[in-house]
């Protein structure tokens, strides 16, 4: 009887083997073990009832069924000490609150306007543009929380090296920074909580990961209207159905406090230095209107450095006619007067609404810069996004995803220009195709419009297992001025993209 209750309960052990060092894994095991040491007392008394009932066995058995019942007893002892070691490894070893996640998402695009088609993947490309803004790369996610419960601190970066701020964004677009965020967050309490770094904007509905994302490319709003990143400090305070954070920050896209340029006292001919030292302003309030519906508003106000292209710089000054002063085109800005910063100020409202596999996405925009525009007035746009996303069950494919967006952004206000939106020496962007028509510019007049820019997408998705996603989409932008730059030199009112795209996450 002994020797079966004991092979019973031996057999009863789980292996070690799948023990890892998670807290919740570790938590079940260690309420297994006590379940089994409570089936073994349980056991153990049954094995004293029975040896009380039945005669004294012989010597020899009476000896093996104590040799067993030490050997459990050992393997018991054993199971207990390598539980408490996981579990302080867990809560006090150099990996307790540490994470890795991440995601791969090679795209293959084709552009019609260019006449050219490949994949986009880890190929380094410090421009953003529509056709290649934040896919294509690899994307990690390194996490830190020192301590349990939801006032423990931590540290956050994301490593994004050819797409993310620190490449595309940031001090001018480098190159040199593989850092997309890289934040600390200390809560103060359950409600209150203090974070700096460096961080994207509060702006908008979309998000930048492309494994969170419904379609392939980034919508109009996304790429041209809401301001991109910041360093700077602040907090966020939450409560029931109410959310807020403030941030004290930089300038969008730069890194470093002051923005010293050099250019020539036109009075004096003597060298003169600019900085930019007014802080951003900028915060966000979300109010959750039901388990379903989120409700959003942000805003940024600030001083902002006067952009253009790459194309102009030094050695490709603004004409004359941009209101840049002769003598003071070393800035390598959109200048209009000897100071190339000028009052930026945008605010945004936006709405999401889930429920099962259905989601819609809405946002309103709208943000003005003084100086900015083609013609050295303000700048102003305005546009508004719509999405719908809903998945859905096959018999052949299994689950499969649908998404459908509209943009419209404004741009027209004194030529173009402004915010996200940087025009080269001949006033137009004919990459993202805004700014000015060269037939307006080539007639003479005086007045020419920015292009105003709509875009639909479409794209059809296939969740083939919970890690990967495969996309494909087609995108058809137009502008109402012939604004795209084609392959032959030649300027259209529209152009395609078609894409495949297949993120993996880990």
């Amino acid at each position: 009887m002994k020797r079966v209750l004991i092979s019973a309960l031996i057999a009863a052990l789980p292996g070690m083997a799948l023990a890892d060092a998670k807290a919740d894994e570790i938590a079940k095991l260690k309420a297994q073990m006590q379940k089994l040491q409570a089936q073994m007392q349980e056991l153990q008394k049954a094995v004293e009832a029975a040896s009380a009932e039945k005669p004294v066995p012989a010597a020899s058995a009476a000896a093996g069924a104590e040799d067993a019942n030490a050997e459990l007893k050992e393997r018991v002892a054993g199971m207990e000490l390598k539980v408490d070691r996981l579990n302080t490894a867990a809560n006090e070893g150099p990996i307790a609150g540490l994470s890795i996640t991440g995601y791969l998402d090679p795209t293959y695009i084709y552009n019609r306007g260019n006449n050219s088609s490949g994949f986009q993947f880890l190929n380094h490309q410090n421009t953003y543009a529509y056709s290649n803004s934040t896919f294509g790369d690899v994307y990690l996610d390194i996490k830190k929380t020192f301590g349990v419960g939801p006032t423990a601190p931590s540290a956050e970066i994301s490593i994004m090296p050819n797409r993310g701020s620190g490449n595309t964004l940031l001090d001018g677009g480098s190159g040199n920074n593989i850092i997309n965020t890289a934040v600390i967050n200390f809560p103060l309490s359950d409600t209150w909580s203090v974070n700096a770094g460096l961080m994207n904007s509060f702006g908008g509905y979309e998000v930048q990961q492309s494994n969170q994302m419904v379609t392939l490319t980034h919508g109009l709003l996304y790429d041209f209207s809401d301001p991109g990143s910041y360093v700077g400090a602040g907090f966020a305070w939450s409560h029931d159905v109410w959310a807020w954070k403030f941030l004290l920050a930089n300038e969008q896209y730069r890194t470093h406090a002051n923005l010293a340029n050099t250019g020539t006292n036109t009075a004096t001919g003597n060298p003169q230095v600019k900085s930019n030292n007014t802080p951003t302003v900028t915060a966000r309030l979300d109010y959750t209107w039901s388990s379903a519906l989120d409700l959003g508003w942000s805003f940024n106000a600030g001083r902002q450095t006067l952009l253009t292209s790459a194309a102009q710089s030094a050695t490709s000054p603004v004409p004359a006619t941009n209101g840049c002063l002769a003598g003071n085109t070393g800035y390598g800005y959109q200048c209009t007067s000897a100071n190339p910063y000028s009052n930026y100020f945008f605010t945004e409202a936006d709405a999401s609404y889930t429920l099962g596999d259905v989601l819609y996405n809405a946002e309103l925009d709208y943000g003005q810069q003084q100086n900015a525009a083609w013609n050295g007035g303000s700048a102003q746009w305005y546009g508004v996004s719509l999405l719908g996303h809903r998945k859905w069950m096959t018999d052949m494919v299994g689950k499969m995803g649908a998404t459908l967006r509209y943009d419209y952004l404004n741009d027209s206000k004194n030529g173009g220009g402004g915010g996200g939106i940087a025009l080269n020496a001949s006033g137009y962007d004919g990459t993202n195709a805004f700014g000015v028509s060269q037939a307006c510019l080539a007639s003479g007049a005086t007045n020419c419009k920015g292009a105003n820019r709509q875009a639909l997408t479409a794209d059809l998705l296939f969740f083939p297992t919970d890690q990967l996603t495969l996309k494909l989409e087609y995108r058809h932008d137009w502008a109402s001025e012939s604004v795209f730059l084609r392959n032959d030199g030649s300027f259209r009112k529209s152009n395609d993209l078609l894409g495949a795209q297949a993120v993996y996450t880990f």
